[in-house]
């Protein structure tokens, strides 16, 4: 607890020092800790979980108070090189996301940035390079290059499913099943049902002619954790991904789908998986019946981490008997998963091309891939 004081303390979101009450103490910096995970986009608590302490260890660090480098095998992690990264990202230096990770690609584009000023191309961000930074201003307008090129990939790709990648995540496992409910001699887990509605996903999606990844099985070796989730993710080189999860609640009245995308809180936001999660959230809505709960800007890792647009679907409550009933409906999980399907298809569609909420048949998009199946 001290020292999530202490770090707590550093970023102004504590005073200097304890009230003289432990119960004061205690509630005092879980109102801290909720502050930061409201302002970092991380799921508001008030404990400090794995996530959220990597987050703040993360925070202790300002650009310029130590050298940046890319370290093997593992790599810096901080707020200093986030906050280089959104810098190299507005001068037009491909970094990728601004993950806050020290990895290649940020190394490269540090040592194209020290070419480019007559530094020497290490790829490290000391003083010299640092002090170069400070004296030049942003050289790309129009909006962040990543977010350019991430849209401009879509438009390219054509409108077509097929030979298109995707990464379907299950949330949760066997080990962590996340939601439980027992009802007499039947017990729903939310691991389970999602499993359930990633099995499903992953047929429709295939028979419209994508290939398709799970990252996980029904019963996994071991568990997975989102750092674990992102990186195979990332390797499999998925165009998209799409992690399904099922909510829950202390009040059995919380309901309704909520869909999330990456996002932080000064607006700097995945524009590709933004507009998939309004996509799959108003698809869901139309087709299932769900309580509209929105689309929420988040950076969870699962999001920030992976390469690809990647949104977080809860489709549901399992604590909300009336949900609960619909989601153990095996009828109403293929509407949920055919909403998915019509949301994929219309990402790939040209935005002035788009097509009314609800109208897309999904069982054609399987006819005419089997039709061009045919024809080859």
């Amino acid at each position: 607890m001290t020292e999530i004081r202490a770090v707590l303390v550093g970023l102004s979101l504590l005073p200097a020092g304890g009230p003289p009450g432990a119960d004061e103490f205690e509630a005092e910096t879980e109102r801290a800790v909720r502050t930061f995970q409201q302002d970092r986009g991380l799921s508001v608590d008030g404990q400090v979980g794995p996530e959220t302490w990597r987050a703040l260890d993360a925070a202790r660090w300002r650009l310029g108070a130590r050298t940046l480098y890319q370290a093997i095998p593992d790599p810096l992690i901080g707020e200093d090189v986030r906050t280089l990264q959104e810098r190299l990202l507005e001068m037009g230096y491909d970094v990728g996301r601004a993950d806050g990770v020290y990895g290649a690609r940020t190394s490269r584009a540090v040592a194209q940035f020290q070419r480019e000023v007559g530094l020497g191309p290490d790829g490290a961000c000391g003083p010299q390079t640092m002090n170069a930074l400070r004296r030049l201003g942003r050289k790309v307008v129009g909006g962040r290059p990543q977010w350019l090129r991430e849209s401009d990939a879509f438009r390219q790709s054509g409108p077509n499913l097929v030979g298109k990648v995707i990464v379907i995540d299950p949330g949760h496992d066997p080990f962590d099943p996340g939601f439980v409910v027992q009802e007499g001699p039947l017990r729903w887990t939310e691991a389970d049902l999602a499993y359930d509605l990633a099995a499903r996903l992953e047929g429709r999606l295939a028979a419209a002619g994508m290939r398709v990844h799970l990252t996980r099985g029904p019963a996994p070796a071991a568990p997975l954790t989102d750092l674990t989730r992102a990186d195979l993710a990332n390797e499999l080189g998925g165009d998209l991904l799409i992690s399904l999860h099922i909510d829950g609640h202390a009040n059995p009245e919380a309901d309704g789908v909520a869909t999330y995308h990456y996002g932080t809180s000064n607006g700097v936001t995945s524009t590709v998986g933004e507009r998939l999660a309004g996509l799959v959230q108003r698809e869901i809505v139309a087709r299932t019946g769900l309580r509209d709960c929105h689309t929420h800007a988040k950076t969870w890792e699962l999001l920030r981490l992976t390469r690809m647009p990647a949104v977080r679907v809860d489709v549901g409550y399992l604590t909300s008997p009336g949900d609960l009933a619909k989601l153990t409906d095996p009828r109403f999980r293929d509407g949920a998963v055919d909403a998915i399907v019509a949301a994929v298809q219309r990402m790939y569609f040209p935005v002035e091309e788009d097509v009314p909420t609800g109208s897309i048949d999904v069982s054609e998009l399987r006819a005419v891939v089997a039709a061009g199946a045919a024809l080859d």
